[in-house]
């Protein structure tokens, strides 16, 4: 359970586990974008629909055919294409395909994902905004190279706000609540037996999220887990976080199972212990 977890308040917890899972598959896959039109055929699609975009920006070729659609699918097909790109991107920057210092136009990352550039480039902007990549004029992303000192800084601010709030929930939230989330500690077990530290990355932050939410307090979430992705980022020269051997992703993923065992018993104190281990020894 450590600096390395996707939930909100109004989420079941069967919803979560799925969501998990999938999460987990999806990002097992590494750095890639399930089949999608090449690059520009998006948007030659939305120019013969009807769509928004303008034509000059010279994505598309003139000529095409309009084929009849019976309903716009750009609102529905657009959104989901620069969410796929932006999760293979995250999964990059997890494992350290992306590494810091490297700058990478989005263009040239269209082509590796058999996409046009535009959601790309979307997928890059939200990355910038989440502080994983900065911008570089006319040449595209540099991924922010970090340093120990900002993954010991970035613990110590998710313990400031984690810890107490999970030990107040410790005395408050009815033991069965907590046994509901045993899915999710579970998940991320399996997680982290693959070995692989992008798979356990998004199962751990969807055990984070779940435990946080029953604060009820949607922001806290968002906020926790914009802090949580951050520490997964991999350090100066690629290195990742904390080590992130497949024993010490198992270590770290049994500490879930003991943690919910303790809440479950109602025993604070293993609870105040177990969370201080936790943070102390975050990645």
């Amino acid at each position: 359970m450590k600096q390395g977890t996707q939930g909100s308040a109004g989420t079941t917890t069967g919803e979560a586990a799925a969501a998990a899972e999938a999460a987990a598959r999806t990002a097992g896959s590494r750095y890639r974008v399930p089949a999608q039109p090449a690059a520009g055929e998006a948007d030659r699609r939305r120019d013969a629909g009807g769509g928004c975009e303008s034509s000059a920006r010279g994505e598309h070729t003139h000529g095409e055919p309009v084929l009849p659609r019976p309903r716009p699918r750009p609102a529905v097909q657009r959104p989901s294409v620069r969410g796929q790109v932006l999760a293979a991107l995250r999964t990059a920057l997890v494992t350290g395909d992306l590494r810091p210092g490297e700058v990478h136009s989005a263009p040239v990352l269209a082509e590796r994902f058999g996409v046009s550039a535009t959601p790309v480039r979307e997928a890059m902007q939200q990355l910038a905004q989440e502080g994983a990549v900065e911008v570089v004029p006319n040449r595209g992303f540099r991924v922010v190279e970090r340093s120990a000192r900002e993954l010991a800084e970035l613990a110590e601010v998710r313990a400031l706000i984690e810890v107490p709030v999970m030990l107040r929930l410790a005395r408050t939230v009815p033991p069965e609540r907590w046994a509901g989330l045993r899915p999710l500690a579970e998940a991320t077990v399996r997680a982290a037996s693959s070995g692989c530290r992008a798979t356990y990355a998004e199962a751990d932050r969807a055990f984070h999220s779940a435990v946080l939410a029953l604060a009820g307090n949607q922001q806290l979430v968002g906020v926790a887990e914009e802090l949580h992705r951050r520490a997964q980022w991999p350090l100066v020269g690629g290195g990742a976080p904390g080590g992130g051997t497949r024993a010490e992703l198992v270590a770290d993923a049994h500490e879930h199972t003991a943690l919910l065992d303790a809440l479950v018993a109602g025993d604070l104190d293993v609870v105040r212990a177990l969370v201080g281990e936790h943070f102390n020894g975050a990645e």
